[in-house]
C-alpha cells in the first residue's frame, strides 16, 4: 500500500470529550488498533481472512468480554465502552471492529440476560478465555423478516433436534458458540422461536460456505448447516418460545454497536482525507489550501461528530436503563448513510490514487456498504422510528 502520514498523527482533532476513565479506554483501544491491526489491513482484506493471532490477542486485551463481570473472567465494562471499542477498531479496519462487536452487543449481551445462572457459569468464562461467539438469526427466506425461519428444532427426550441452514453468519469460521434461533412450533409463528446455545463439536453441527463479500472481506461471514443437529436440553436459552424476544431486545442494542462501527469507518475515512489533502500539490500548493477541498472537509468531519453523539447517546440510555429503541434505530440509520457519504467523498479527495487498492480509502468505502443491511436494513430502522414516534 502507497505510504501516507499517519491519519491520527497527521490529523490530530478534539473528539467527543469523555470521562477521563473512558477516556483512557479510548486510548488504549486506539494505539492497539493502530500498532497491531493497522499493518495487516491490506493484507487481511486481500486474503479475505482475519489472523487468528490479533483474534487472541483481543482477548488478550479484554475487547471480547468487556461487559462479563469479573468474576466470570471479564472486564466488569459498560455497554457504552464496548461502543467505544467498537469505534476505535473500526478507524483503523471495520473488520475488526464485527468481531468484537458481535461478541460483546450481541452473543454476550444475549446470554448475560437470559441464560440460567448454570449457563453464565459455563459460558461466560469461555467467551471470556479465548471462545468467539456468533449470532444464528438469519436464512434465505428471513432477512428482514426475521421470524419465518425455516429451521426446526423437535423434542427428543433429554435433548433437541436441530435442522435447517443458517446464512450470513458474523464469525462463523472462528466461532466456537452459536446462537442458533429454530422454530418448535411452527404452528404458533414467531411464538414458537427458541434461542439454543450450540457448541461447534455438536453432531449433525458444520460450518458451512464462507460468503466471498465486497466489503469487510476480513471478517468471516459463514453458512451453517443443521444436519440432525443434537443439543442437549440444558443448551435451551430463556424458556421453549421466547426466543423471538431475545432476538429483539438484543438486536436493538446490537444496531448501537453497528453504528459504532460505521462511525468508526467515517472518521478514518475522514482523517484519511485530512492527512492526504497535507500532502497531495496541485498548481503549487497542498489541495487542503483550496476551499472547495475545505468545504467538503468540513462537511465530512460535521457529520462524523453527529453521526457519533447519535450513538454514544443510545449507549448511555441503554447503560442508564432508560427506553433507546427510538435513539438505536436512529443512530443506525444515520451513522450508515455518514459512512457511506463520507467514504465515497474520501476517495473523490484522493483523485484517482482513491480508486485504487493501494490507498485505504477504497477499501473504506466498500466497507461502508454493509452498514445499510446487517442488523436491519435501513428501511427497516426508518419504519422502526416511525411507529415509536406514531405510539406516542
Amino acid at each position: 500500500m502507497a505510504p501516507i502520514s499517519d491519519p491520527v498523527e497527521a490529523a490530530p482533532r478534539p473528539l467527543t470529550v469523555l470521562p477521563e476513565e473512558e477516556r483512557m479506554f479510548q486510548s488504549a483501544v486506539r494505539r492497539f488498533a493502530r500498532e497491531q491491526i493497522g499493518p495487516h489491513v491490506h493484507e487481511m482484506d486481500e486474503a479475505g481472512k482475519f489472523r487468528p493471532e490479533l483474534i487472541k490477542q483481543f482477548f488478550d486485551q479484554g475487547l471480547m468480554a468487556i461487559e462479563i463481570p469479573e468474576e466470570y473472567g471479564g472486564q466488569a465494562g459498560s455497554f457504552f465502552q464496548s461502543v467505544i471499542a467498537v469505534e476505535e477498531l473500526a478507524a483503523v479496519d471495520p473488520s475488526a471492529a464485527v468481531i468484537v462487536d458481535v461478541q460483546n452487543t450481541l452473543v454476550i449481551n444475549a446470554v448475560m440476560r437470559w441464560a440460567s445462572r448454570e449457563q453464565k457459569g459455563r459460558f461466560l468464562p469461555q467467551l471470556a478465555d479465548g471462545t468467539v461467539g456468533a449470532y444464528a438469526l438469519s436464512e434465505a427466506g428471513s432477512g428482514s423478516d426475521a421470524f419465518s425461519l425455516a429451521a426446526r428444532a423437535t423434542r427428543d427426550g433429554d435433548s433437541w433436534t436441530l435442522n435447517g441452514r443458517k446464512l450470513w453468519i458474523t464469525n462463523g469460521a472462528e466461532a466456537g458458540l452459536f446462537l442458533v434461533f429454530a422454530n418448535v412450533n411452527p404452528e404458533a409463528g414467531h411464538r414458537g422461536i427458541t434461542c439454543f446455545l450450540v457448541e461447534r463439536g455438536f453432531d449433525g453441527f458444520q460450518v458451512g460456505k464462507k460468503e466471498n463479500k465486497l466489503g469487510i472481506r476480513a471478517s468471516s461471514t459463514c453458512e451453517l448447516i443443521l444436519d440432525n443437529c443434537r443439543v442437549p436440553a440444558g443448551n435451551v436459552m430463556g424458556e421453549p418460545g421466547k426466543g423471538y424476544k431475545v432476538a429483539i431486545e438484543t438486536l436493538n442494542e446490537g444496531r448501537i454497536g453497528i453504528g459504532a462501527q460505521m462511525v468508526g469507518l467515517a472518521r478514518g475515512a475522514l482523517d484519511h482525507a485530512l492527512a492526504y489533502s497535507r500532502q497531495r500539490k496541485q498548481f503549487g500548493q497542498p489541495i487542503s489550501s483550496f476551499q472547495g477541498v475545505q468545504f467538503d472537509l468540513a462537511e465530512m468531519a460535521t457529520q462524523v461528530e453527529a453521526a457519533r453523539l447519535m450513538v454514544y447517546n443510545a449507549a448511555r440510555l441503554r447503560d442508564l436503563g432508560l427506553p433507546f429503541v427510538t435513539e438505536a434505530a436512529m443512530a443506525k440509520y444515520f451513522a450508515s448513510q455518514v459512512a457511506e457519504r463520507v467514504a465515497s467523498q474520501a476517495v473523490e479527495i484522493f483523485g484517482g490514487a482513491g480508486f485504487t487498492k493501494e490507498y485505504p480509502v477504497e477499501k473504506l468505502y466498500r466497507d461502508a456498504k454493509i452498514g445499510r443491511i446487517y442488523e436491519g436494513t435501513s428501511n427497516m430502522q426508518r419504519m422502526t422510528i416511525a411507529k415509536q414516534m406514531l405510539a406516542r
